[in-house]
């Protein structure tokens, strides 16, 4: 698994570049509570930085984030793309939450998914939408069960919200991350 974690990574990476692209008012509210654009872009950039550096990773200094967020996006995409490049890099092991993993698998595992989930986030907050791919709600509701009771722990996710018994897929696996779609 931990030689391809970049292709999930850039599969992601792009269609969430793409919104990042479009966002014009950067204080607009997202659908996370309390959080602006901003806000939720800086959360996915901070905590990869930080998933990075605890395992022993130098990276250059973030860029700017409020001044230019496009431009510091896109340089943290390219470094952390870069980085996952190297299979040595995504095998380091350590002792995660769920147990011991190694860097790709978390990435793979809980990165990608907070990627996506948040690009939907940010097209909101953009006052536009985006739609999931088959296998973007496939890796979003298997990843969503696999936390268990984690998935709704504060800061993470809000509780489920009803969806309607006709609402497409898209609809019903963002309810059951707290999202009304």
């Amino acid at each position: 698994m931990t030689t391809t974690t970049v292709t999930p990574y850039r599969a992601a990476l792009t269609p969430l570049s793409d919104i990042v692209a479009t966002v014009t008012d950067w204080a607009a509210p997202s659908p996370c509570e309390g959080w602006s654009a901003l806000d939720v872009l800086d959360h996915i950039l901070t905590t990869q930085r930080a998933l990075l550096t605890e395992r022993g990773l130098t990276l250059p200094p973030a860029a700017d984030l409020a001044a230019d967020p496009v431009a510091a996006w896109a340089a943290h995409a390219a470094t952390v793309a870069g980085l996952l490049d190297d299979p040595a890099i995504a095998g380091i092991a350590y002792d995660g939450h769920f147990g011991p993993t190694t860097l790709g698998e978390t990435v793979e595992r809980f990165y990608v998914f907070d990627m996506l989930v948040h690009r939907w986030d940010l097209a909101r907050a953009a006052g536009s939408d985006t739609s999931f791919t088959d296998a973007e709600l496939d890796r979003i509701d298997e990843s969503a069960q696999s936390f268990g009771p984690v998935l709704y722990m504060e800061g993470i996710c809000r509780p489920a919200v009803p969806a309607a018994s006709d609402a497409d897929r898209q609809t019903r696996v963002l309810a059951t991350l707290g999202r009304r779609a």
